[in-house]
């Protein structure tokens, strides 16, 4: 059966004139050059719950879609799953796997000795821990400087108010950068708050490794520094990817300023963005092989 990509379509384009979003465009032209279908998913009404809407360009028993678009929630994933397997259709990727691949929890066992030491704490939007919760959650990474993030993200463009924390004991400052990660997340918060021991990089700026089946099939910029790619050592994520088992996922890699190669993120491959100009051709061979 042929292997399709689910690509968001332009939310300002309906009807017949829809088209794939233009973010998305360069590269479902590349795929095309493989063979590979497209399908538009109105990825709007999937968040607002309208299946129907979301799923009307999407012809029933079409095949096997690997999805490339926006990110969305875990549970939006699976009901995305569950909607287009009553159309006779299926995701590569199921909801089990994105969920894995997408969110750290799910991610950080496999990795745990190739990336920075971790701790979190589920949580829903608006609620951030009290003081002593995080002065807990902070204890086992000791004292040092750390990171503060969801599941999914964090506030590094609002580095000192939301993301950075000079000293992980001084539990006042943590609690306040905190509470302004949550304030500005808002009801985006994915799953909890997640504090990371922080490590110093190269400004070399990180590369990011797609995987298809554990095998690296290509490695770009990260879109944040698309004019710096190093040439990251790939061994050791290789065997962690494995492990993981997630079919499509991407690993951002960064030098460490003592010579040593880590992992900074873990990402599902369907919601990792390309940056612009990138020839992205081996990677759609890769999942036009399905």
């Amino acid at each position: 059966m042929t292997t399709s990509l689910l690509y968001c379509a332009d939310p300002l384009r309906a009807g017949r004139a829809a088209r794939v979003d233009p973010v998305f465009a360069e590269e479902a032209a590349q795929a095309g050059a493989y063979g590979v279908t497209r399908a538009l998913l109105d990825h709007d009404a999937l968040l607002a719950g309208d299946l129907t809407r979301a799923l009307a360009r999407v012809e029933r028993g079409s095949g096997p879609y690997w999805y490339r678009g926006w990110m969305m929630p875990a549970t939006v994933y699976g009901t995305l799953e569950r909607a287009l397997a009553e159309r006779g259709c299926a995701l590569l990727t199921g909801a089990a796997d994105f969920r894995r691949g997408h969110e750290l929890p799910g991610w950080y066992e496999e990795f745990a000795a190739l990336t920075p030491a971790t701790r979190w704490l589920p949580r829903p939007p608006g609620t951030p821990p009290t003081r002593d919760e995080l002065a807990a959650l902070a204890a086992p990474l000791g004292s040092g400087p750390g990171i503060v993030k969801d599941y999914v993200k964090s506030r590094k463009h609002e580095w000192d108010e939301a993301c950075f924390v000079p000293e992980l004991t001084d539990t006042a400052r943590l609690s306040a950068v905190v509470d302004r990660f949550f304030a500005l997340q808002d009801d985006t918060l994915a799953g909890g708050v997640v504090l990371r021991a922080y490590e110093p990089f190269a400004a070399d700026g990180e590369a990011r490794v797609w995987w298809v089946d554990g095998v690296p099939v290509l490695t770009t910029a990260h879109p944040d520094t698309p004019d710096r790619r190093p040439a990251p050592e790939t061994a050791a994520v290789g065997t962690a990817v494995r492990a993981l088992g997630s079919r499509f996922v991407t690993t951002d890699l960064a030098l460490r300023e003592d010579g040593v190669w880590r992992v900074v993120e873990v990402g599902d491959g369907q919601v990792s963005g390309l940056p612009t100009g990138t020839d992205a051709t081996p990677l759609f061979a890769a999942l036009a092989a399905g």
